[in-house]
Order: C-alpha cells, then sequence, then structure tokens
C-alpha cells in the first residue's frame, strides 16, 4: 500500500506500541468499532468498522464520541 499525503506521518501513525495495546474492538448497537478505553471508564471510538455507509452518517458512532464500557458489546 502507498500512502501519499502532505500530512506529517507522527499524525497518521502511532508512534508507541503502548497505544495499540489499549485498542480493543467491539460491538455497540450491532456495529463493530476500534475503541480504547478513557480515564472516565468509557469507551472513544477510534475506528468506525461498519461497511454499511449509512452508520458513517450518525454522530453517535464519529470517531471521538463516547459511551459507557458497560455497553460493550450487543
Amino acid at each position: 500500500m502507498i500512502l501519499y499525503t502532505v500530512m506529517p506521518e507522527h499524525l497518521i501513525f502511532q508512534a508507541d506500541n503502548r497505544e495499540y495495546t489499549k485498542q480493543k474492538i467491539v460491538y455497540y448497537e450491532g456495529i463493530p468499532f476500534l475503541v480504547q478505553k478513557t480515564e472516565t471508564k468509557e469507551w472513544e471510538i477510534v475506528r468506525n468498522l461498519s461497511t454499511n455507509p449509512a452508520h458513517f452518517l450518525e454522530q453517535k458512532y464519529a470517531p471521538g464520541a463516547r459511551f459507557p464500557s458497560s455497553l460493550e458489546t450487543s
């Protein structure tokens, strides 16, 4: 894969492997997300892994959105 961009490398690729260990794939409302735990014990969406384009239009499924960790699967 070739990635052509004007963005600096450190903004595209995470520098530390420990960042990857904090992330987990969970299902929320039947949709797969790559998430990470926040300091308030919630899940923060890092990436929407859905194949349905309509899921990307919903603001509650956008990266940075949060949901309770008790709702990690459905």
